[in-house]
Formats: C-alpha cells, sequence, structure tokens
C-alpha cells in the first residue's frame, strides 16, 4: 500500500527539521564564528540600505528588535525585583561571600537563542529591501534621533537595574567563589 501524498510531505519535512536544528546544535560550540557572521551580515545590510538610499523603516524596526532581543540578553530570567523572598529594605542581594547561597545567573534569553533571532531579523529585513512596498519614505535622521534617546534611556534603566540588584550578566570580571573542602572520612 502506497503512502499518501500527506504522510510523505509531513514525513519530508519532519526530516528537514531534523537536520535543521542539527545544524544549529552544531553551531552552538563557534561562538566568534557566530557573532562575526552576525557582524557581517548586519554590515552588508547597511551597505545594501546605504547605496539603496532606502527602506529606513526597515532599518529602524530591526534596531528597535535588536535593541530588545539585547535586553532581554541582560536580564536575568528571574527578576529580583518581583522576588516575594526580599528580607532586606532594598530587595533581594546576590551573594557576595562564600558563606551565601550561590544564585547562578540565568539570562531570560540564552546567547544562542539571541544570536539566532538576531540573524533571523536580520535576513529578513535584508529580504525587506528587496520589495518596493517596505520603502515607506520617511526623515531618516528623526528615525536615528529617536532610537539613540530610547537606546541611551532603555540602557541607563537597565545598568540601573544591574547596579540595584548586583548581578553583572557577563562571566568576564565576575569573582569566583570557592567553597570549603569537605575533609569528612567516611567509614
Amino acid at each position: 500500500m502506497a503512502d499518501s501524498p500527506d504522510v510523505i510531505h509531513s514525513s519530508a519535512i519532519s526530516r528537514l527539521g531534523i537536520r535543521y536544528q542539527k545544524f544549529l546544535d552544531d553551531l552552538v560550540p563557534f561562538r566568534v564564528a557566530r557573532w562575526s557572521f552576525v557582524i557581517a551580515l548586519l554590515v552588508v545590510y547597511g551597505v545594501r540600505v546605504f547605496f539603496l538610499q532606502g527602506w529606513y523603516i526597515v532599518s529602524y524596526a530591526l534596531a528597535i528588535y535588536l535593541l530588545n532581543i539585547f535586553i532581554a540578553f541582560l536580564t536575568p530570567k528571574f527578576d529580583p525585583a518581583l522576588d516575594d523572598e526580599a528580607t532586606s529594605e532594598d530587595g533581594p542581594r546576590l551573594p557576595t561571600s562564600s558563606k551565601e547561597d550561590f544564585k547562578p545567573f540565568i539570562r531570560r534569553l540564552p546567547e544562542f537563542k539571541f544570536w539566532v533571532r538576531a540573524v533571523y531579523s536580520t535576513i529578513v529585513a535584508f529580504v525587506c529591501t528587496f520589495f518596493a512596498v517596505c520603502n515607506v519614505p520617511v526623515f531618516w535622521p528623526i528615525l536615528v534621533l529617536y532610537f539613540i534617546v530610547l537606546f541611551t534611556l532603555t540602557m541607563k534603566r537597565q545598568i540601573a537595574h544591574m547596579i540595584k540588584y548586583r548581578y553583572l550578566p557577563f562571566t568576564h570580571g565576575k569573582r569566583r567563589y570557592r567553597g570549603r573542602e569537605d575533609n569528612t572520612v567516611i567509614q
């Protein structure tokens, strides 16, 4: 009995999805190469927009989206401002000595997902530059100024939040705490 076209089609899509996921899984260890690719993609996109002298609204939407996912990357998954277990007047704090409980920094948006979304959004924006319907005439200096103000205010708020709750979303420059060694003898 022959398989129906729907079964063959869904099987092919399933196999394609598995291959795509394996491709993404194979890219995980190559952080520098992945981010170099994103930078190159953004440069190619920027050069295209510069020479076409248009698609500023698409570029603005791309910039806002990249800012949004960057903020999600910097934000902890469990916001200390919303933590009900506040014991001090200033709110909960991350450990500052080896005697306190260790609470690891878990991102709301992991680095790899940040990279995937940055690539997808840049490709979508690049594809939009091929369609005249996406070329909405706007006065681009206003968009640039508005983005700079938005970026400044958003980052100021995010940095103030990081300082208030004493967390650093990057591993570079962090102190490493060592627990005491267990010298107990099991008999």
